[in-house]
Parts: structure tokens; C-alpha cells; sequence
């Protein structure tokens, strides 16, 4: 018998939680930036829609106890378990791009955007860090982030993307997206450390596409 799931809808048409994946799909269907999570539990998924910081805890480190870790870290005890990873990946350059974020410790995808047509992979490492460093402000969340782009991380520490991307028919939603950012990162601090992840050493970052 297949196991009952509950949907967890934090952005789209009606946030919410939801019993069956054909009403939670109504409100994220071409919803742009839209934010899910299919729960095991009803607890669980209770606990991630209130939005308090030990809540929320409590459901990542609940999935946490349940999963392996898809890579044996005990290697590089510097690196940080309790922490957001963000990646990219687009086909061509232009081309079709989509980011997400991951929980380091296991894999266990947070969000996910795209994809998208028209896109860039810098434009999608730095949409990724400031949309990890929007939820983890609007969570309460001090986790570190690791990203493995020199660039975006530039781009944020500015607080202008420096993309050469044409403003055009095509590529408009995407750059206003963009400028959004821009603007968040104007009127917002965080205290959430944006760290480089050391690919040479480490091997891929947790949020890889693995389509290298």
C-alpha cells in the first residue's frame, strides 16, 4: 500500500499543507519561485510550515536521522554538516538553468527553482545564494551556505550582479528576478557566513547536478 504524504506548500498560489500531491500541484504549477516539500508525517510537515527556527529544525534534523549521508564527509572535519549548499546548472550560455539548494549532511534538497530558458550558470549560482540567504533570514536559520562560484559570491558581496545577459523579450522574467535580488541584498544584512566550497579538495558540492 503506498505511503500517505503531506505536502508542504511555502510559496505558491495558497501556502498551506496539503493531504494529496494533485492539490499541492495546483498551487506550484507555473508558479515562478515556487517552494515545496512532500512529508512523511503530519507532524513533521506541520512542524516545517510554522516557520519557527526550532520547528523547522526539527523536521531537517527528523529527515537527517532517516537518511545516510550521500557522501562520507568524516574525511574533512572542517567541513560544516549543519549547512546550506547551493549550485547551478545551465545548457549552454545562454541556455536552460535551474539552482537548488541542499542540506550538506545529507543531500536532502530544500528548494528548487527552474528550470528556466535563457538563463546563465553565474546568473544561477547568485539567484541560489540570495535565495538561501532569504530563507535562512526568513527562518531565523544562521547555517553557513557553500557555494563553489567565485563569481556569485562576488556578485553578493557587491550587491550587483555584474551579468552581460541582454534585457530582452526572452530574457526579461529572468533579469527581473535578478534585480529582485539586487534589491533584497540592498535593504537586507544577514548573519550567515557564505563560504567557498573547496572542489579541488572536496570533490563535487553537495548541490551538483551531476551532469559534468
Amino acid at each position: 500500500m503506498e505511503t500517505r504524504k503531506f505536502y508542504v506548500v511555502w510559496a505558491g498560489r495558497a501556502p498551506g499543507i496539503y493531504d494529496s500531491w494533485e492539490e499541492c500541484e495546483e498551487q506550484v504549477r507555473n508558479f515562478p519561485g515556487a517552494r515545496y516539500k512532500a512529508f512523511r508525517s503530519q507532524t513533521d510537515a506541520t512542524a516545517a510550515f510554522r516557520g519557527d527556527s526550532d520547528s523547522e529544525m526539527y523536521a531537517l534534523r527528523a529527515i537527517a536521522s532517516r537518511q545516510a549521508p550521500q557522501v562520507d564527509y568524516s574525511e574533512f572535519p572542517e567541513i560544516k554538516l549543519e549547512a546550506i549548499a547551493v549550485d547551478a546548472a545551465c545548457a549552454g550560455n545562454p541556455g536552460r538553468m535551474e539552482y537548488r539548494g541542499v542540506w550538506v549532511a545529507t543531500g536532502e534538497e530544500i528548494f528548487r527553482f527552474g528550470p528556466v530558458d535563457n538563463g546563465t550558470n553565474n546568473i544561477g549560482e547568485f539567484l541560489a545564494l540570495v535565495h538561501a540567504l532569504a530563507l535562512c533570514k526568513q527562518r531565523g536559520w544562521n547555517f553557513p551556505i557553500y557555494s563553489d562560484s567565485v563569481t556569485a559570491q562576488a556578485w553578493v558581496r557587491n550587491r550587483k550582479a555584474k551579468t552581460t545577459l541582454a534585457d530582452n523579450a526572452k530574457t526579461h522574467n529572468l533579469l527581473s528576478l535578478v534585480r529582485r535580488a539586487e534589491a533584497w541584498l540592498a535593504k537586507n544584512t544577514y548573519v550567515n557566513p557564505v563560504i567557498k566550497w573547496r572542489t579541488e579538495i572536496w570533490g563535487e558540492i553537495p548541490a551538483d547536478f551531476g551532469r559534468k
